[in-house]
């Protein structure tokens, strides 16, 4: 009934088109770079692998990024590996960056996984990728997704080869 009325329909119009422009003002323009920087052992539990994984996170935007929670997901050599999450709260500042510490657990599976694969041949350089988010406020925070590679030890290598 109420949108018989001109004047009904513009408020209506006006007041969704406002809506959705400010939920597209609330994330970030360009993605946040996201880099694994360091693996720290951590005491594990039976039949798993516990580790500190360091992500230094760029934001190259001119806001700061409030998160309040991460999650990450680790892959390596295509296979996935690992994945944490940390109630931990901070801000990476408008064109800054910060180190974000997140416990992650390795199932013995994909620790079998990863050792067969090695054991297969020539393994100087191992690809990895790593995806999460940065969980905000109502409509922030932050999804990141990155890849790179790490050179394995000169022993492991050897290892590998044999």
């Amino acid at each position: 009934m109420l949108l018989r009325f001109p004047i009904a329909r513009v408020l209506l119009t006006l007041f969704v088109s406002m809506s959705i422009s400010a939920c597209a003002g609330l994330s970030p323009s360009a993605p946040v770079n996201v880099d694994v920087v360091g693996v720290e052992p951590s005491q594990g539990q039976g039949m798993e692998g516990r580790f500190l994984v360091k992500l230094r996170v760029q934001n190259p935007t001119d806001k700061p990024i409030e998160y309040d929670g991460v999650y990450v997901e680790l892959e390596v050599r295509g296979i996935r590996m690992a994945s944490g999450v940390s109630n931990e709260r901070g801000s990476v500042a408008r064109f800054g960056e910060s180190v974000v510490v997140v416990p992650v657990s390795v199932p013995i599976s994909a620790l079998v996984r990863q050792a067969m694969s090695l054991a297969g041949g020539n393994v100087g350089k191992v690809d990895y990728a790593v995806k999460g988010r940065l969980n905000g406020p109502i409509f922030g925070g932050a999804s990141f997704k990155s890849t790179g590679e790490f050179a394995l030890p000169a022993a492991a290598t050897e290892a590998a080869g044999r």
